[in-house]
């Protein structure tokens, strides 16, 4: 049995795994690009669109989805409405508070972006398939171990 690595090639190798881990999913095939490009907005506003595929969401429910400020989210469902992807209306329940919904085309750019964004990096798909294998086992156990 072999000693583990100590601690500073340890870090190294983590550091170095993650690096080429985010230069294959964010930086070398940059979806975030190419969806706001495809669908002529901000990756941000695809982003909310995204989030609202499941079902309508309040501003405050999306604002929490989205992770920003009440201001930012409703400039960008603003910008949504006016594009047509988004309809917003009054709560029933509440009527100081506001439903976003997705429209057909609304729907649609998101769902478009979602089929960019699951499309696998090419040096991905083109693993031996030992290697995928590899990978998925090692992936596989990342995400069933407790962090």
């Amino acid at each position: 049995m072999s000693d583990p690595a100590p601690p500073d090639a340890r870090a190294t190798a983590v550091a170095r795994v993650w690096a080429a881990m985010r230069v294959l999913v964010l930086e070398e095939e940059d979806r975030r690009k190419e969806v706001a490009d495809t669908l002529g907005i901000s990756f941000s506003r695809a982003r909310a669109l995204r989030r609202l595929l499941p079902g309508p969401l309040t501003m405050r429910e999306l604002t929490a989805r989205l992770s920003t400020e009440k201001p930012y989210t409703t400039l960008v469902v603003d910008d949504l409405e006016e594009r047509g992807y988004v309809r917003r209306t009054v709560h029933p329940d509440d009527r100081r508070s506001k439903i976003v919904t997705l429209t057909d085309a609304g729907r649609a750019a998101a769902e478009r972006a979602d089929r960019i964004l699951a499309r696998p990096p090419r040096r991905l798909a083109a693993l031996a398939p030992d290697d995928l294998a590899a990978l998925d086992r090692i992936l596989t156990g990342l995400f069933a171990a407790e962090p």
